[in-house]
């Protein structure tokens, strides 16, 4: 998949392209549905498919509306890398990350169409989803790409209301289990595990001085979503490739002492070596407990034996 960061820089694909827009930020099922039809209808047509989406998310540079107080925190499934690459996966061709701005956000749907559509990108068919707005205040709809279609030259498919919210998924509602810890049902809505990748760095080396060594992860996109703060099974990722199954704390470590800043420890399972400055890439695939202040270190080593069993069973195949 070819990533173009400047719409300045796309290939024009002379009407030939196959295009869905977006957010897309989790690429959830909801998400597959429409790029799995973007797939075909480029199968059939013989042109390539273009994803364009926005960064940083429009949310953060507008707002929220009033209606929605609980989105001015918002937190992001996928840092845009992550994002790309789960869009590789499904056959994506090109990739159009447009800067968006206030003054992209000013544009009128008939700015965006010509611009965006036609003139930068050159496409020729779109596949979109059945609540999709486009242009100044949202004023561009499928309706309205309907009624012009002839004008601008393009074919456009809407996915049926009914096939989307038959998934019973959003970004928010995967967002929301992911607060609240419920992995398992972020999973679901996702369809894959949910991920998190940081950059291994030095702690207070307390682990290792109890007999369970963390690497203690730095995220370096203050926007990336952590869940809630508990024990989880992991899998972990190494810069090499290599895969490891893991547990991993999210909290402020109560039995050590008090009024300490929130860390993300991992302890991978039967492995040792030196990860320092090297990026760890984790999976989330269940959780085990809530964080828990305990009484003294020995009663905590007692527990993350326990934890580590607990993630074994879970990871077994994982």
């Amino acid at each position: 998949m070819q990533v173009v960061r400047d719409p300045a820089q796309f290939p024009h694909l002379q009407g030939k392209a196959v295009v869905t827009s977006g957010t897309f930020d989790g690429v959830h099922l909801g998400h597959q549905k429409i790029l799995r039809r973007l797939r075909e209808v480029a199968e059939q047509s013989g042109g390539p498919t273009v994803v364009i989406t926005y960064w940083p998310h429009p949310r953060l540079v507008l707002g929220p509306p009033p209606s929605h107080p609980e989105l001015l925190a918002l937190r992001l499934l996928n840092t845009l890398e992550e994002k790309a690459a789960k869009l590789a996966e499904f056959g994506v061709d090109y990739l159009l990350v447009v800067p968006f701005t206030k003054e992209f956000s000013a544009r009128t749907s008939e700015e965006y169409i010509q611009n965006i559509l036609l003139d930068t990108v050159g496409a020729g068919k779109l596949v979109i989803g059945y609540d999709h707005r486009f242009g100044k205040n949202r004023e561009g709809s499928f309706e309205y790409l309907s009624a012009h279609a002839d004008r601008y030259g393009l074919s456009v498919e809407e996915i049926p209301r009914e096939d989307v919210d038959a998934v019973g998924v959003s970004s928010t509602r995967i967002r929301r289990a992911l607060e609240s810890g419920d992995i398992l049902t972020a999973s679901r809505y996702l369809g894959y595990p949910y991920q998190l990748t940081g950059t291994v760095t030095q702690g207070q080396q307390l682990g290792r001085t109890i007999g369970w060594p963390t690497a203690n992860l730095r995220v370096e996109e203050p926007l990336k979503l952590i869940p809630a703060r508990g024990v989880y099974a992991v899998m972990a990722t190494t810069a090499e490739g290599s895969h490891h199954e893991a547990m991993l704390n999210i909290g402020v470590r109560p039995t050590v002492g008090g009024d300490l800043a929130e860390t993300i420890e991992a302890h991978l399972l039967d492995f040792s070596g030196d990860l320092y400055g090297q990026p760890l890439t984790l999976q989330f695939i269940a959780r085990l407990r809530d964080e828990q202040k305990f009484n003294g270190l020995d009663a905590l080593k007692a527990q993350l034996a326990l934890d580590a069993d607990a993630a074994r069973q879970h990871l077994v195949g994982g």
